[in-house]
């Protein structure tokens, strides 16, 4: 098929996660879909072959992923919360090693996690919008890992002890995780009762 080397160019809004991004699509000579975020527009381009309904789709996952790569770096920009794991690291008998801490988008299904290699604990980026209590629970859970690997009796007596709100914050993230699975189906009107709280 002969390609006229006219560019179609399309431009809109798209709304990922809650943010609304310009769009500006670009259908030009080009092997695969690129899609770029620059501040608040995201930018396409993409073979003029390729159909709508699967460049929608791809456009929508990759606007997703680069989003939440730019809140995650948004959120790593600050030391704050390096500062506040070493401080908590000290109230073990043994501190662990904290090298750094780094908020991901990626961890779906746990608040944390820690690697004695590195040192690095790794948090789910929610975490960096919730009450810094419950953020430091969670950092003293997975640091207590590095001295016993389960959930064993000890384990919660050595995590109460250096984390004296850690059965709070258990239930605080049970009610958040609760919400946030039920929050689309949840009907209008309890939806702007939780909302208006």
């Amino acid at each position: 098929m002969a390609y006229n080397h006219r560019v179609k160019e399309v431009h809109g809004v798209l709304e990922v996660d809650g943010i609304k991004l310009r769009t500006r699509i670009v259908r030009k000579r080009v092997r695969n879909i690129n899609v770029r975020l620059v501040d608040d527009e995201l930018r396409v381009s993409a073979p003029p072959e390729v159909p709508q309904r699967e460049l929608d789709e791809v456009v929508l996952r990759l606007a997703g992923r680069l989003v939440r790569r730019a809140r995650a770096a948004t959120l790593n920009a600050d030391e704050a919360a390096l500062k506040v794991a070493k401080r908590i690291a000290a109230r073990f008998p043994k501190a662990p090693r904290v090298s750094d801490v780094r908020f991901v988008t990626t961890q779906r299904s746990r608040w944390g996690s820690y690697s004695q290699g590195t040192g690095i604990i790794r948090l789910n980026a929610g975490l960096g919008e919730l009450p810094r209590w419950v953020l430091e629970a969670v950092m003293a859970h997975e640091l207590a890992h590095s001295f016993h690997a389960n959930h064993s009796p000890k384990f919660w007596s050595l995590l109460r002890s250096v984390c004296p709100e850690t059965d709070r914050a258990r239930a605080f993230l049970a009610g958040v995780s609760w919400i946030a699975r039920r929050w689309e189906s949840l009907p209008p009107v309890e939806r702007a009762l939780f909302s208006a709280k």
